[in-house]
């Protein structure tokens, strides 16, 4: 799906992130894991085509990145970052914004557009706040809304900056929940997450990071059990099973 070889990224020339290869699998949910200032957040960027790589080659089903046109990648993979400005719209108007990459030139939505966007709001159960002002809701609520733009947009990858920053430990799971939903419609997601329990818990795959290095990307168990999680952050793990199902939950501690 999409393959990063010897990846080189950062800022103003200094590197944060090197020798960088990973393919992120299809259908899954991959998290990126680490300390602050890792570089997860570069490694998000430069995979979704944001930032420019110093080096290395990034591709989509072997296709070059660089040979997509921007409407044609917008089409392929979207982006939700961390930190938004919060425009003076409504509801409506800004989840229409995630059918843009497929609109003319005169971008007026015909029927299917209206229909999509639609069925995005619907899903993300934000039908009473259809006109509502965006700046009116709630952090979660808002959080909601971006996230159906994302659905409008309709791409099989999606990127998510820290999806659950500032919201409660309700809504954080309400969203987690959202993110499971979008994988079973067939998404591609990765995403940087900086609760580690949740990580773990919601994840079909786990990349962690140190030094702007992948120490290691494997299944939520698999990187449990090496340990490198608590070398990395200097806590001991400890893993437990929770409610009738028995789930499997990890606790950390100093």
């Amino acid at each position: 799906m999409i393959r990063l070889d010897k990846i080189s990224a950062g800022y103003n020339k200094v590197e944060i992130i090197k020798n960088i290869n990973i393919s992120f699998k299809e259908g899954n949910i991959t998290s990126i894991i680490g300390k602050n200032g890792c570089g997860k957040t570069t490694l998000l960027r430069t995979a979704s085509n944001i930032l420019k790589p110093f080096g290395g080659e990034i591709t989509i089903g072997g296709k070059d990145i660089k040979s997509f046109k921007n409407k044609e990648l917008a089409k392929k993979l979207s982006f939700l970052p961390q930190i938004r400005t919060v425009p003076n719209i409504t509801v409506y108007q800004l989840v229409m914004h995630g059918r843009y990459p497929h609109l003319g030139f005169s971008r007026t939505p015909k029927n299917e557009d209206k229909e999509i966007v639609e069925k995005a709001i619907e899903d993300m159960r934000l039908n009473k706040y259809l006109d509502k002002n965006l700046q009116e809701l709630s952090g979660g609520q808002r959080q909601k809304v971006y996230i159906a733009m994302v659905l409008a947009q309709d791409t099989d990858i999606v990127f998510l900056d820290e999806p659950t920053t500032y919201l409660d430990v309700n809504h954080q799971l309400e969203i987690l929940e959202i993110v499971k939903e979008l994988k079973k419609m067939g998404k591609t997601i990765i995403m940087v997450l900086h609760d580690l329990n949740n990580a773990l818990t919601y994840s079909d795959q786990i990349c962690l990071m140190e030094n702007g290095e992948i120490v290691i990307y494997d299944s939520p168990q698999a990187v449990y059990e090496s340990k490198e999680i608590d070398r990395i952050f200097k806590v001991s793990s400890q893993q437990v099973e929770v409610g009738e199902d028995e789930k499997k939950q990890y606790v950390f501690y100093i």
